[in-house]
């Protein structure tokens, strides 16, 4: 069994500390991450939320939302003790000064100098307020760090005011931009892909990779998120951030170090460097879609519009032909593709390799396939390598492509841990390598306010999908027109 190193004494204090995100990700994670011995006895994690309560009922409201979120297997009566006797409640408004008082005067009397930790699963409008606040409470020194949960802003101007408004009372280097694909063990795994195997970074450019797909795909609807997504969409909810993040980590070139500033600084270079998308593009380069009445596993579900209510022109679907123009990647494109209502939950990355340049096999061995790398990010986190072989037997010469395939649970048979876990982690350690620089944010805001504007000049609206599909065919279109096709995830595989 892993032996995992405790983390300096800390209060972390989660701003929307009952809310869905901290009920079925945060608590849940930090749970996990007490019972593997990572927290000091003296550390303590403190929900701040509007509504009046007492420690007890937050200390009930945690152990339900265990129950509900965690298999029973993963709860155990000691760990929970000790867990529980951490958590304290604090009501507290952020817009008013009533409760900041009573939450300095607890973060302040243990006259430490422990790790202090902000976390603001909050809306973004209240990001500024938050770091006010805490500042004109004297609760920010050198071991004070502040969590910026997604999405920051709806476009670049509100991105930049948001940033603004928190890095005028916390230094660069003490904000955390969350974006919880960052933590997740495949994505993790790219770096160790590509700068741990000489087999591949010398395949990893134009020369020899056709193009790359990124899906990341839900099978759920909006449910009662459907007015907070009808000003959003899923340009701005999943591209701007998790693709775009995706993105950038097959793109960029080999940083000097793992440190976290070289990493950024290649990131940002891909971001830069994305071709933007104009009016007079758009139409060739994205597919925009909203899905009507369907079915999932068998089950016919609304469309979005009997969702929300009323007729609406956002997306939940949108696919992209990002070009990245630069010197390891001109030609071969990029394409990105989420939405909501597919038939299937799958995140994953497809590397295209190019066809071999001349076969020297007789026609009836049958059509060479091209190697793919797939990279699963989940369900079923692993890799897969299609080779060709050779078919056995006395038939005469028969090709046929077959998977290389890598299962992480299979070959490592532990238990992963959720995303939020290695963030929050990471955070209490004071490492940023795993979050967004605010030129990051910048950037991936630039190149997607423009497709926003692209849309709106060209007067491009969401195509209807059934729900159960893939999309609209206008994503089919995108890849058919360039003589390509998506690979659909197959739960097989």
């Amino acid at each position: 069994m892993a032996q995992f190193i405790p983390v300096s004494t800390f209060d972390l204090v989660i701003f929307g500390g009952t809310g869905d995100l901290a009920q079925r990700k945060l608590l849940p994670a930090l749970f996990h991450r007490d019972k593997d011995g990572q927290f000091t006895d003296d550390s303590r994690i403190v929900a701040a939320s509007r509504g009046e309560m007492t420690n007890e009922q937050f200390v009930q409201l945690v152990r339900d939302a265990l129950d509900t979120y965690l298999p029973a297997d993963e709860l155990d009566d000691a760990v929970w003790e000790r867990f529980s006797a951490r958590l304290r409640y604090q009501t507290l408004d952020i817009t008013t000064p009533e409760g900041w008082q009573e939450l300095a005067r607890r973060l302040k009397k243990t006259g430490d100098e422990r790790t202090r930790v902000f976390y603001l699963a909050t809306m973004p409008s209240l990001f500024g307020e938050s770091a006010r606040q805490i500042s004109e409470n004297g609760l920010i020194d050198a071991h004070t760090r502040i969590v910026l949960e997604k999405p920051v802003g709806s476009d670049r101007e509100s991105a930049r005011e948001i940033n603004d408004a928190v890095g005028q009372y916390f230094a660069e280097s003490q904000i955390y931009r969350i974006d919880h694909y960052l933590g997740k063990e495949t994505v993790q795994n790219l770096s160790a892909l590509r700068f741990a195997n000489a087999l591949l970074e010398p395949l990893w450019n134009r020369t020899h990779i056709d193009h790359v797909q990124i899906t990341v795909a839900e099978h759920i609807g909006t449910g009662n998120r459907a007015q907070f997504y009808n000003h959003t969409g899923a340009l701005r909810d999943m591209v701007q951030n998790h693709m775009l993040q995706l993105l950038c980590l097959v793109a960029m070139e080999p940083p000097l170090s793992m440190s976290h500033d070289d990493v950024r600084n290649e990131k940002i270079k891909v971001l830069k460097a994305l071709r933007p998308i104009t009016a007079d593009t758009a139409k060739r380069s994205t597919a925009r879609g909203q899905y009507a009445a369907g079915a999932i596993g068998g089950e016919a579900v609304d469309g979005y519009a009997d969702e929300l209510g009323e007729k609406s022109e956002i997306e939940t679907f949108v696919a992209i032909r990002a070009d990245i123009d630069n010197w390891r990647w001109n030609g071969t494109p990029f394409y990105l593709r989420t939405g909501k209502r597919l038939p299937t939950k799958a995140s994953e990355i497809v590397i295209q390799f190019r066809q071999v340049t001349h076969s020297i096999f007789p026609g009836q061995a049958g059509e060479l396939q091209p190697n793919r790398l797939i990279i699963r990010l989940q369900p079923n986190e692993g890799m897969m390598l299609t080779m060709v072989t050779k078919e056995p037997g006395p038939g005469g010469f028969q090709l046929r492509s077959l998977p290389l395939n890598l299962s992480f649970n299979d070959t490592y048979q532990v238990r992963y841990p959720d995303a939020y876990e290695r963030l929050l982690m990471e955070v209490l350690r004071g490492n940023p390598a795993l979050f967004m620089h605010r030129a990051e944010v910048d950037a991936a805001w630039a190149w997607i306010d423009g497709i926003i504007d692209a849309w709106s000049e060209a007067k491009i609206t969401p195509q209807a999908y059934a729900a159960g599909t893939w999309g609209p065919t206008g994503a089919i279109v995108l890849l058919d027109r360039d003589d390509r096709a998506w690979f659909e995830h197959d739960d097989d595989d």
